[in-house]
């Protein structure tokens, strides 16, 4: 049967020891009027200031973990808002990010295109996607034609979903379970 076609970026699964991961996350700031969008669901790096910004495809920067919604003073009402993503461009100095930084993770993500078993324990990139802004959900995708043992790949597949609607590996858009390969807390490298 083939799989269900949705994107919806890293989304929390379990511990790469089979824990559950609780939802544990912990507080960034994001830089007063940073232009770029960032999903719940998009890769995070750290940079210099102290802030976090929105991974891009190809980046070899370490990741510090998946956005998971913001919190920031709205300027133009002047109320809290909560979100589950951050829409880019807004002047406010409390943008706060929550993000899943464990570097134990284990995420469900959504392959662009037909995965193989023997994909498996590849390293990946991701797509270039946006989000969606009536759901603040992320539409990056395992990059399925940029793997390789290279290190500098992102994200490391590990397994394919048990979801029967998800486990066709003679089709697209398999789910599968990544962790960060290229991980800030592992790498040990600062900025």
């Amino acid at each position: 049967m083939a799989n269900v076609v949705e994107k919806f970026g890293l989304r929390p699964y379990r511990k790469l020891d089979g824990t559950p991961l609780v939802g544990a996350q912990n507080r960034y700031t994001i830089a007063s009027s940073y232009a770029t969008a960032i999903y719940q669901g998009d890769l995070v790096i750290p940079v210099t200031g102290g802030n976090i910004e929105r991974h891009t495809a190809g980046n070899s920067t370490s990741v510090v973990g998946v956005f998971n919604g913001c919190f920031y003073t709205d300027p133009t009402t002047q109320k809290p808002t909560f979100s589950n993503y951050y829409p880019g461009g807004v002047a406010a100095s409390d943008i706060t990010g929550f993000v899943v930084d464990d570097p134990d993770a284990v995420f469900l993500m959504d392959a662009d295109a037909t995965f193989a078993r023997a994909d498996l324990f590849q390293n990946y990139s991701v797509t270039n996607g946006t989000g969606n802004t009536k759901t603040g959900i992320s539409e990056v995708q395992l990059d399925v034609g940029a793997s390789g043992t290279n290190a500098s790949f992102v994200i490391q597949a590990i397994d394919i979903s048990q979801d029967p609607n998800n486990s066709d590996v003679s089709s697209a858009n398999a789910n599968i379970l990544v962790r960060i390969n290229k991980h800030f807390y592992r790498d040990g490298t600062g900025i």
